[in-house]
Order: C-alpha cells, then structure tokens, then sequence
C-alpha cells in the first residue's frame, strides 16, 4: 500500500506538551474526533486539536512545542481522509482568525483559512478575476499546499507570496520560487503552517465574472457527484501535465476514464464507493470507515495496473494510523 507522510510518533511527555504551553489564546482539546471535520465524515481522532485565535497565538504555541511532538496542519478536511486510528501529536485548524479576504490594487489577500469559493466570490465583486477558485473544494491553505486548479488556471499562475509560520514558530515569507510548485502539488518547510496568501488578478467586470462562476458551478454539479460526502478527486490524472501543473494538449489522460476501463465505476467496499456518476470520485454511503475509503481506493490502483498498467497517485491525502484492529490484521 502506497502511503504520505504522516505524523507517526508519539507524543513525549515534557514541560512543553501542549497542555504545559503557558499563555495560549486558543483552543486546545484532546482526543478530538476528527471524522465531523472531514468532508468524508470519517476517520479517528486527533491526540490533540489545536485552534490558535491567531497568527501570533499560532507562534507562540509552535515556538513552546516540544519538537519531538508531531505537527499536522489540517485544512477544511475536503481532501483527506484521517485513518481510524487517528493522528498522534497535534493537529493545527486554523479558523475566525486566519479567514479575511482583502482586495486592492490587483491583488488578494486571503487568510489560509478563507474558503477557495469566498475568495473567488469576493474577488469578482471587487472586479478581480480569480474565478477559477470558485468551484475548488476547501479552503486557501490546502489550495496553495495543493497548487489547485481548475479550468486551466492554478495557484502557481497568480501567487505572490505566502506566509507561514514554521515548527519552531518563525514567520516566513515565501515567494513562487520557494514552494516549487508542481502538478497538485508544493514544497514547505516540514511542519510549517500557511497563514496567507496574496494572488494577483487580471481585472474584470463584476457581472462576467459572476456569470462566469455560475456557468462552471452547473458544469460542475452536472458531471460530478456535488451532493454526496466526498474528497473531491481521488487521483492525479496519470499524465499529460508539466511540472508547474499546465495540461499538456498533446495527451489528456484523465484518471477517470482509465478506472472507468477497469471496470471501477460505481465499485463498492462496505459503505464506500466509487461515484456511478464520476468514477474518480469516493464516496461514503452512509457509514464508511476510513479503512474501506482508503481500500476502495487501493482496490482502484490494483485494478487499473491490471488493466492498463497505469500506477495511480492519490491526490486525497491519507494520515494518521490504522485501528488497532486492522494494524493486528496487517501484521
């Protein structure tokens, strides 16, 4: 089984665990269920969640952190899936602080936690066109994390700058260049946690652009399954992009069409299924575990290598740790 990175050690009890860190502004709270804060609706718990009132309080937490504690900043939960064991260490959820939207002088500047359809939304009424973020699942952190995109437009295209704070509470300020960004996908600093970003926007009459958005939200909804709990696109297409994340014309496969050849639409594992409406899209039933999502998932690459043989990438993110159960079933 493929797997990311995920923060795997166990909290280490020092005069800078989480609970030890005098003067926090924000929430901390542990064993937090995680599964209400995906869009999947599954998944175990945090050991500890934590939401700074801002990017101040975020610092000062991360600079009093015991370093040996893992650090896992989590977006809106819109593509993710938190494995039914949970994630040790702490997860970071930025919220009220982190979510204003500016726009001025051709710019806009978005908290990282200000959902991708607001920001589109905003933008447009101020006559600046970053309509592409309209119909992107989730919020601004995970898109420039991501480098989202959509309808030939993505992050790398109209990013300025980001900020993030890092895991020893140091504020960054990273250009273009410094993420190195990548088809659905950027380099930082382990730990660190995006707070910002600032996008440049071509202009555009308000009412376009609106219209705009509402032309690619019935596409959208017309084509994939809007309606039911899932993590947007499951994989990468395959091939036919560069490096910086443009389609290339020249070949357009699309990790849709090769499950569909292999037989996997509308494939099912306990409540988890690959959507009858668009195949590259999971989909909990009602009562998935994460251990069917993710070996839907995996049941999906094994088909399509049989049958193409094409190696899928996940572009949902998968952490955390199995349940006991199923880490004695894997042994």
């Amino acid at each position: 089984m493929t797997d990311t990175p995920t923060p795997s050690s166990p909290a280490t009890t020092s005069a800078a665990t989480p609970e030890a860190i005098p003067g926090l502004r924000g929430r901390l709270t542990p064993d937090r269920s995680l599964a209400d804060l995906t869009w999947l609706r599954a998944g175990g718990p945090a050991q500890w969640l934590y939401q700074p009132a801002d990017a101040e309080d975020l610092a000062a937490f991360l600079a009093g952190l015991d370093p040996a504690v893992p650090v896992f900043p989590m977006g809106v939960g819109s593509n993710l899936i938190v494995r039914d064991g949970g994630i040790r260490g702490v997860v970071i959820r930025l919220g009220r602080g982190f979510n204003g939207i500016d726009c001025g002088g051709g710019t806009v500047t978005a908290g990282a936690a200000a959902l991708d359809a607001h920001v589109a939304r905003r933008a447009a009424d101020a006559g600046l066109d970053l309509t592409f973020l309209r119909t992107i699942p989730g919020a601004i952190g995970g898109a420039v994390r991501m480098n989202a995109g959509c309808y030939g437009s993505y992050v790398a295209d109209h990013l300025v700058r980001a900020t993030a704070i890092t895991r020893a509470g140091e504020v960054l300020e990273l250009a273009p260049a410094d993420l190195e960004f990548r088809y659905r996908g950027s380099t930082l600093p382990e730990g660190a946690v995006l707070t910002e970003a600032v996008f440049r926007a071509a202009p555009g009459d308000p009412q376009v652009l609106h219209a705009k958005m509402e032309d690619q939200l019935a596409r959208r909804d017309a084509t994939q399954p809007t309606k039911e709990r899932t993590a947007g696109s499951t994989f990468r297409n395959p091939a036919g992009f560069s490096s910086t994340g443009k389609a290339d014309d020249t070949h357009e496969l699309k990790a849709w069409s090769v499950i569909d050849a292999a037989g996997m639409r509308g494939a099912m594992l306990g409540a988890a299924q690959m959507s009858p409406k668009h195949p590259n899209f999971l989909v909990n039933t009602g009562g998935a575990t994460a251990a069917d999502l993710e070996g839907l998932g995996e049941m999906v690459r094994e088909k399509v290598f049989q049958n193409a043989g094409i190696s899928l990438e996940w572009e949902v993110i998968r952490v955390g740790e199995p349940a006991p159960s199923e880490a004695d079933t894997n042994q």
